[in-house]
Order: structure tokens, then C-alpha cells, then sequence
């Protein structure tokens, strides 16, 4: 790893997180900073630290211009892009508290958050997006709105600026030259940031971040994580989630190494192959799809390479078990420079050939999906936190790396488990508290200062393992507690299920609501002689008791109280749109079963099925 050089920025020489780029800047002001594809030129596009500078002192003029005085929140409706760090670098130098916004949330809950936030100038995408917030926040209504920014320059876009005057196209808006960038010497605990978290259930509270909580995580991710001036992150989780903003945006920053912006989800195989990243953070999502893509492709081989493909997997764990020090030697590794260009090899390539770690987070990823991964010499790591931890509490290091766990805290953090099995942290990352909410900022974080997670954990060899959800832990009516997150983990791993929830509360046994894969329910219908254009097919006891059969399988490895009596079928996926999933796409419980309450009743009226 010689010609991979370190170069980080301290916590105490950033100080803030302007702080932090205005040192980067000067650090190394001709390497590097951002890569983009530009969609007029349908070229890639590089900015080096010096370019950003120059766009940051001009966002910073125009902004002075607005007459805001620090402490004055700002919000940022935009994807990933150079114009995002921009903005959050110019507010954030001038004391301005940043909001984040989801591009794809509803309107209504933006609505909320500005209002809630008293939000005085918005940074949006485009037109569209405007256009869909207008008639739910009239200018009579939303008085501390003094500002709306359009990115795109469209007709449209022009059309809303000349009939209403707080909204302008942000490039008549920016000055043609910015000047020197402006530096000051800020208060690392001043308020940084209100993150709305996009709860399952009720309306989002904003967690207050300061400059000190994020530059500190940054830095403890670093701890754990080593990360070079080489180093090519591919950002492609929104930067409005806490995971991206520190650990792909924050971090990288710190440690001198670039970032390339996606251009969508649907083009990441075009972009991990174009951009080779290095470093990859990501949701379990993602690697649940490609492990998908990849099941479905053997499927169709002969029984040859299907053999290969498992044998590629058993010994390349084998070998990860062994360099960790949890295995022995096996004389199946001499196979390993064949496995690794007949199968192993083919699957790095497409996430770009030259990957040196994948962070997985933000919820809990199958063991099963990452010692797939690991055996193939994919390194995924998985890590844990919280928005009100900024966001990072554990994180596995690539030399002590236990897929099953979330793994060990950042240097400086303190965990413990309470009652009911609760995880409880304190961390210099932990909240200054919820905007405008002092109650339940005291029941998150105790009287000594405990920040308590809501999950149930065990901590063993110093990593910790997530065993379930408080909240979402489901009491049968004869008393017995069951945690349904590792089972639903466990159903969506069949390909035939696109999103599972197990329900139960109350009830005398387990039953699960099951939305099926469109593009996999086809040939399993046609597998049992029903048309699948006809959803009444759904309901019918061959199908049902298909689908049965396939849970039955799914769970033989759960302990007895583990069975699921009944299913309820749908074609429907649970969206944002549709209100039933957060923006980070979790799914809002209270919400699929008020929606699914005659599924559910269903299938509780006849008895367990068997």
C-alpha cells in the first residue's frame, strides 16, 4: 500500500466544517475534489479544490446579499451534485443552520419541515419540483420564506421567477466572480444543522447537528476506516441523509480524496464501471439488488458453473476466515487462482474492478448476502448509527471483520446495554437535542447523559450485534415477544419478494404481508398454471399455498416460534408516494397496516393455516 499517502485534517485545525474545506482547499487546491457528468456535454466532468473555492466565494457574495443573520436556516432540495457542497460551504461559513430536503419526499411533509424549520431561503432542483410545492405553501402562508432558488434554467423554471418574486434562477442569482473565499473562526458547537428524520411513525422531528458532532465522526470513521488521497468515493445515496453527508461527503473531504456523483440509481452499473471507484458507501438495498441480479443469472447456467459459482463462494470465505484469524488453512485455497478468474473476478469487474471497500448501512444487511460478497473478495464492512449520533456509532474494520455484527465503536465512544436490551451510547457525535421539541429530546437522552438507540442489542469481543427493535418488537396475545426484523431479512431474500413485513401484535400467532417482485411473479405463475395478469389469483388457496411453501423454506433455519401461519398477497409496492415508506426507505408500519387492515383481518377471521 506504498503509493497510498494519508493526508488528514484534524478535528481541532478544522474546527468547524467550513473550517474543514477552507484547510482541504488549502491544502491541496490543485488535486482532485468532485467528478460529475455534465447532460449537456454527455461528458464526465473534474473540479479540483481551487474550482470549488472559486464557487463557494461566489455563493457566499450572493447569500450575503440576502441580508440573513447567522443562525437563519437554510434549505437544500437538490441531488448530489458539486452545487450541494457549494451551498452547504457558503451557508455554513456565513453561521447559516442547514436543512436538508429529500428530492423525492411529498410535499406535504417538506411543508412541515419548512414551516417548522421557519426556513428563509430554499435551494431547489428544478420547476417540477417547485411547481408540486406551490399550492400547498402560498406566499401569504409561509411568510419566513424570503427566497426560492431554481438550479435548472428552464422555461418553466423562468416562468416562476418572473411571476414571483422570491424566486429566482440561481444562475442570474450568482455573481459572475466571488471574489477571495471568505474564512472565519467559528464556533465548532454553534448549530450546524436540522435533520428531519424521516420517522415511521408521525411527523419528522429535526435533529440539531453541530459542526463539532459531524467533524468528530468524520474523524472516528476514519479511526476504523483508513481512507488515501488515491481514494475515488461514488456518491449515490442522497447527501440529505446523514450517512452520505458524513461518510461520503465530510470524510473524503478530511482525508483528501475525490468523489464522483452517480447519475441516478438505474445507471450505476454504467457508473461503477466508467468511474472504478474505490470506496463505496452504500444501503443494504443496494447490494440486496446486485446479489439478486446475480442469483437470477445463475439460475439460468448450467449445473457446471453453478457448482463453480458456490465452490468460488465456500472457499473465498474460507480464505476471509482465515486472514481474519477465525480459521485455518485448507488445501481448497489452491484452487483459489482459478475460482478467482473463472468466477470472482467477473463479479469485482462490475463494480468497477478496483473496489477497496464497501460501506453497508443505514439498516441491516443479511449476513448471508454479505459473506456472499466477502467469499467473491467484494470486502463490504457494515457499520451502525443514528441521525442523532451524526450518524456513525460502530463500524467493522476491514482486519476484524465480523459480517454478522455492526461492529466496534469509534474510538471515543462509550456503549452500554440497559434495560430490555437496549444499546445506549454517548458519543461526542450525540445530538444538541430536536428543534423545537425539549420533550422528546428527554426521552432520547437520559439524565447522565446516555443517548438511548431503541435498539436491542449484545456486545461480544467489543462488537456490537443489533438483535431487534424496541419499537418493533411484536407481543402474541399469549404474551410470547418475538423481534420480526431478522425473518423479514430472511423472506426477502427470496427473489419473489420485493418487500415483506411480519405482522402479529396482539394476535395468537405470526402472519406476513408480502408485496411481490412484478418481474418474478410472472414465471412463478406461469410455474403454477394461473394468469398473472389476474390479481384475484392472488387469493386463491394454489397460490397461497405456493407462496407458503416458499416462507416455510425461507424460515427452516428459525427457531419454532418463528412460523408464519398465513400470508396476504400484493402487487403493489409500498412508495414515498404512496406514503407508506420514508424517504430513506423504511418502511412506516402503522401505516401499511391501517392501509392492509382487511388483509390483515383476513387473515386472522379463518384460524392458523396449519
Amino acid at each position: 500500500m506504498s503509493q497510498w499517502h494519508e493526508d488528514l485534517i484534524a478535528v481541532d485545525e478544522a474546527r468547524t466544517l467550513d473550517g474543514l474545506f477552507a484547510r482541504r482547499v488549502a491544502r491541496s487546491p490543485d488535486r482532485e475534489a468532485y467528478r460529475y457528468f455534465d447532460r449537456n456535454t454527455q461528458t464526465w466532468v473534474s473540479l479540483t479544490w481551487r474550482d470549488m473555492a472559486r464557487q463557494v466565494a461566489r455563493w457566499q457574495r450572493a447569500l450575503e446579499r440576502e441580508k440573513l443573520a447567522p443562525g437563519d436556516r437554510v434549505a437544500v432540495q437538490l441531488r448530489n451534485c458539486p452545487d450541494w457542497v457549494t451551498f452547504d460551504q457558503a451557508a455554513l461559513s456565513l453561521g447559516l443552520v442547514v436543512v436538508p430536503l429529500y428530492t423525492d419526499d411529498r410535499p406535504d411533509n417538506i411543508d412541515f419541515i419548512l414551516q417548522d424549520a421557519a426556513v428563509k431561503l430554499l435551494l431547489v432542483q428544478d420547476a417540477g419540483r417547485w411547481k408540486r410545492l406551490v399550492p400547498i405553501m402560498p406566499e401569504d402562508e409561509n411568510a419566513n420564506l424570503q427566497r426560492v432558488l431554481l438550479l435548472d434554467e428552464s422555461s418553466e423554471a423562468a416562468k416562476f421567477a418572473r411571476h414571483d418574486e422570491r424566486v429566482r434562477l440561481v444562475g442570474d442569482w450568482l455573481p459572475k466572480d466571488g471574489g477571495k473565499l471568505a474564512e472565519r473562526n467559528g464556533d465548532p458547537h454553534q448549530l450546524a444543522s436540522i435533520v428531519y428524520t424521516s420517522g415511521t411513525t408521525g411527523r419528522p422531528k429535526g435533529v440539531m447537528l453541530s459542526h463539532h458532532n459531524m467533524l468528530w465522526v468524520a474523524h472516528g470513521s476514519l479511526t476504523v476506516i483508513d481512507c488515501y488521497q488515491q481514494d475515488v468515493f461514488l456518491s449515490f445515496l442522497p447527501l440529505s441523509h446523514t450517512f452520505e453527508r458524513t461518510g461520503g461527503y465530510y470524510v473524503p473531504m478530511m482525508a483528501g480524496a475525490a468523489v464522483a456523483y452517480a447519475r441516478s440509481v438505474a445507471q450505476l452499473g454504467e457508473d461503477l464501471a466508467t468511474v472504478q471507484p474505490t470506496v463505496l458507501v452504500a444501503v443494504p438495498r443496494i447490494f440486496e439488488r446486485i446479489y439478486g441480479r446475480i442469483e437470477d443469472q445463475m439460475a439460468k447456467k448450467p449445473a457446471l458453473a453453478r457448482a463453480l459459482f458456490d465452490l468460488a463462494v465456500r472457499v473465498g470465505w474460507k480464505r476471509f476466515l482465515h486472514e481474519q484469524g477465525r480459521g485455518g488453512i485448507s488445501p481448497l485455497f489452491l484452487l483459489w487462482p482459478l475460482l478467482d478468474h473463472l468466477v470472482a473476478r467477473k463479479i469485482t469487474a462490475r463494480l468497477g474492478g478496483r473496489l477497496r471497500i464497501a460501506v453497508s448501512g443505514g439498516a441491516p444487511l443479511s449476513p448471508d448476502i454479505a459473506k456472499v460478497f466477502i467469499g467473491l473478495g467484494v470486502p463490504i464492512i457494515q457499520g451502525y448509527g443514528l441521525t442523532e449520533t451524526s450518524p456513525v456509532i460502530t463500524a467493522n474494520p476491514l482486519h476484524d471483520n465480523e459480517p454478522a455484527s455492526v461492529g466496534v465503536p469509534l474510538r471515543g465512544i462509550q456503549v452500554k446495554i440497559g434495560p430490555d436490551d437496549e444499546l445506549l451510547v454517548k458519543s461526542p457525535g450525540n445530538m444538541l437535542g430536536y428543534w423545537n421539541n425539549h420533550s422528546a429530546t428527554k426521552a432520547v437522552i437520559d439524565a447522565n447523559g446516555w443517548l438511548h438507540t431503541g435498539d436491542q442489542a449484545r456486545i461480544e469481543r467489543n462488537h456490537v450485534y443489533i438483535t431487534g427493535r424496541l419499537k418493533d418488537i411484536l407481543v402474541l396475545s399469549n404474551g410470547e415477544k418475538i423481534p420480526p426484523a431478522d425473518m423479514e431479512l430472511a423472506l426477502a431474500l427470496d427473489p419473489l419478494f420485493e418487500q415483506v413485513m411480519v405482522v402479529g401484535e396482539g394476535k395468537p400467532y405470526l402472519t406476513a404481508l408480502l408485496v411481490l417482485n412484478a418481474d418474478h411473479w410472472v414465471p412463478f405463475a406461469a410455474e403454477l398454471g394461473v394468469d398473472a395478469k389476474d390479481r384475484a389469483v392472488l387469493k386463491t388457496e394454489k397460490v397461497l399455498g405456493a407462496v407458503q411453501a416458499r416462507v416455510k423454506r425461507a424460515l427452516k433455519d428459525f427457531p419454532g416460534f418463528a412460523k408464519i401461519r398465513r400470508v396476504s398477497l400484493s402487487l403493489d409496492p409500498w412508495t414515498i408516494e404512496n406514503g407508506l415508506m420514508t424517504p430513506t426507505l423504511k418502511i412506516k408500519r402503522p401505516k401499511v397496516l391501517e392501509t392492509c387492515a382487511e388483509c390483515v383481518e383476513a387473515m386472522y377471521s379463518g384460524g392458523p393455516a396449519d
